[in-house]
């Protein structure tokens, strides 16, 4: 079989995988915000012992192989009665794998919001909550998309991980059709390129994203200088 041939057959079959390599990687993300946007809140404005939980919290997760949290979750779990399917193991790992880093990137971004701005909200009868809400978490969100573009694409590469329990993304459907038509090489460069092309085109996404959300008179980078 030619290398053409085969990505004939390949091609479709692989992009049936990338579908799922988006879903987890998506719904993964989105328990990382959900989860690091507010821990990051806590580390910057929560009182001492919530600090410190959400340290740890940080920490521990940052500081393990998201690999042995997967198996954790997905093989540990049922030790104690709870099985979950091999989907959400996936979005439990990975997801507060990623809400860890995320956290870190939140909290870089508020405490870069320049501290004058609270005080000027609070001198205009604002009340602390109202300030971080309406003045700081707007402007941490647009800091943050540098930082957090980063997670994005270390997501979709992160789910390639997933196959080892039996989650049919990309790589899980690669290691089947290397297994049908013994071609590992013509396999993983087709998947490779994938990938390539896929990180090149979220890559042009956020920076225009970026782009377009920079606060005029804000840039951090320009602060950085002046």
């Amino acid at each position: 079989m030619t290398f053409l041939a085969y990505l004939q057959i390949a091609i479709p079959k692989l992009a049936e995988g990338l579908l799922i390599t988006f879903r987890v990687s998506l719904i993964c993300l989105g328990i990382g915000v959900l989860i690091g946007f507010p821990a990051a809140l806590a580390r910057v404005y929560g009182p001492k012992w919530l600090r410190i939980i959400v340290t740890g919290y940080i920490e521990i997760l940052r500081g393990t192989p998201v690999l042995v949290q997967l198996f954790l979750v997905y093989y540990g779990l049922p030790q104690f009665g709870l099985t979950l399917t091999a989907f959400s193991s996936a979005y439990i790992a990975l997801g507060f794998n990623s809400s860890a880093y995320q956290a870190e990137y939140f909290r870089g971004a508020i405490q870069a919001i320049s501290g004058g701005q609270m005080m000027a909200a609070r001198s205009i009868g604002m009340s602390r909550i109202q300030a971080i809400r309406y003045v700081i978490i707007p402007q941490a969100f647009r800091f943050a998309i540098p930082a957090w573009s980063n997670e994005v694409v270390a997501m979709i590469k992160i789910t390639s991980i997933v196959y080892l329990i039996a989650v049919p993304e990309m790589l899980y459907v690669a290691k089947e059709l290397m297994a049908k038509y013994f071609n590992p090489f013509q396999t993983y460069i087709t998947v490779g390129v994938i990938y390539l092309l896929v990180i090149a085109i979220m890559s042009i996404i956020l920076n225009r994203l970026e782009k377009r959300l920079t606060i005029p008179g804000l840039d951090l980078a320009k602060r950085s200088s002046a």
